[in-house]
């Protein structure tokens, strides 16, 4: 096979930037065969590969990518769901600049190759293209219960199944698939395949249970003492939105990036026969710099905004969201007002949120993060005139679960403590991503559940 050394990776095809802006159709719309393959020949199949380190999950990228460079999208399928029970997820959504492409040699003197185009090409060919459903392996006789349905929940809702348990999967919401469905956009993970990576594990015979807030519906006790569950698995994410205590954040018109997500991507709150409509504003000030804040600008802005602020207390370079995010934001219109910080938001008579005073910073020394320490600028107070703020400072989690789960043992802070096993304090009760780390990412949720997944499996076993 002749290798291509171009020192660019291809180009992902997407939606005009002025186009796309209006609509909650897909961004990038993904590579062609064709491009594919010569995107795949830029692998130098390296005898020691450095990308495969960078994956959380472990996928065999090399062996992967060779099959697509030779036309054999299945076979290249088939390495990937080995180690991946969510790809054409996280084709989309992980950080590879900061994880496989991160280590990968192209990228020393030009750029990585394109892992993460490639895995979304593989399983969205996968997904176009397979005829059969998996084949459902035979029970082993144990059942295990997963609490979230989220990307933890449902990897280590795959790896059991494959391994014969009877999986059951406890959804508080009405829809599964946790954040991918209620806080990732349309424009960037398609609810649809999200639900297909869903019947496929229903297909290994995973069951689903909806609108089963555990702690509520059924605690944790009762899913081991009385529903006969030998192990719980618990992936409940993290929630609830923090604020910044600033007069003005009970007025009208303010929300947290999780409402605000939540009430578009899962209610669909734009579609002009909602039953739960969002308001349509006209200046939007979305506070914060991650990826959830650039998913929520971005929605504002789809929704009909004509101005939509990012508030940042650092520069554009402490960003925390991925440059491919804060890139897609830019060109879609959204301004950024960096070094600036909120103070207080002000309302008009009816109680509606009018405006915000923010302040300018500067960058003094480091922190505890290692990042420069924003620091008040002098005199420098200004309005912005907004209709609408969105908070999207983070999440913790949610503390139903410790407090309906005696002898539980949680971080300060809400997250719950596990060894490297996954286990928790309470015998036969298992945690892994947001519930145990606080917001992250959802390749390092999945790895939680793969971790959790092989822990289970080794608890059971030591039981017979």
């Amino acid at each position: 096979m002749a290798f291509n050394m171009s020192l660019k990776k291809n180009p992902m095809p997407s939606q005009d930037p002025n186009v796309r802006n209006k609509n909650f159709l897909e961004v990038a719309t993904g590579y062609t065969e064709d491009i594919a393959i010569d995107e795949a020949k830029r692998c130098l199949q390296c005898k020691n590969p450095k990308c495969m380190g960078g994956c959380p999950v472990h996928i065999h990228i090399p062996e992967f990518i060779a099959h697509v460079a030779e036309g054999r999208f299945e076979e290249a399928y088939n390495v990937i769901s080995k180690s991946s029970s969510l790809p054409a997820v996280c084709g989309r959504v992980c950080p590879q600049e900061s994880q496989c492409e991160g280590q990968c040699v192209r990228g020393i003197k030009g750029e990585p190759v394109g892992i993460g185009r490639l895995e979304r090409f593989v399983a969205d060919w996968h997904n176009a293209n397979a005829k059969e459903a998996p084949n459902k392996p035979e029970s082993n006789g144990h059942k295990v219960a997963i609490v979230g349905s989220g990307p933890a929940g449902l990897t280590c809702a795959g790896d059991l199944a494959k391994l014969g348990y009877e999986v059951t999967i406890f959804e508080a919401l009405h829809l599964a698939g946790g954040v991918l469905v209620y806080g990732i956009p349309e424009f960037r993970l398609p609810k649809a395949i999200v639900q297909k990576e869903i019947d496929g594990l229903k297909a290994l015979g995973v069951k689903v249970e909806t609108n089963m807030v555990i702690g509520r519906t059924i605690s944790i006790d009762e899913l081991i003492n009385e529903y006969g569950f030998e192990a719980v698995f618990v992936g409940s994410g993290a929630g609830l939105p923090k604020f910044m205590n600033i007069p003005g954040e009970n007025l009208k018109g303010v929300y947290s990036a999780n409402e605000f997500l939540t009430r578009v991507n899962l209610m669909k709150a734009y579609q002009p026969d909602s039953t739960t409509p969002i308001k349509i504003s006209k200046n939007v000030a979305v506070v914060g710099g991650g990826n959830v804040a650039m998913d929520a600008a971005r929605c504002a802005k789809r929704l009909g905004a004509e101005n939509v602020y990012i508030v940042y207390r650092r520069g554009m370079e402490e960003l925390p969201a991925r440059h491919e995010e804060v890139e897609h934001a830019e060109e879609e219109g959204i301004i950024f007002k960096v070094l600036t910080n909120p103070i207080s938001i002000s309302g008009d008579e009816t109680g509606t949120v009018s405006a915000m005073k923010c302040v300018e910073m500067t960058l003094g020394e480091p922190d505890a993060s290692g990042r420069r320490r924003p620091v008040v600028k002098e005199n420098s107070e200004f309005d912005l005139e907004v209709d609408c703020v969105i908070m999207s400072l983070g999440t913790s989690p949610n503390p139903l679960i410790k407090a309906t789960t005696p002898g539980l043992d949680t971080e300060s802070w809400g997250g719950i403590i596990v060894n490297e096993a996954a286990a928790t304090s309470k015998e036969g009760v298992y945690a892994g991503g947001d519930a145990v780390t606080g917001a992250a990412t959802v390749i390092l949720a999945m790895g939680a559940g793969k971790t959790a997944a092989q822990g289970i499996d080794e608890y059971i076993k030591s039981k017979k």
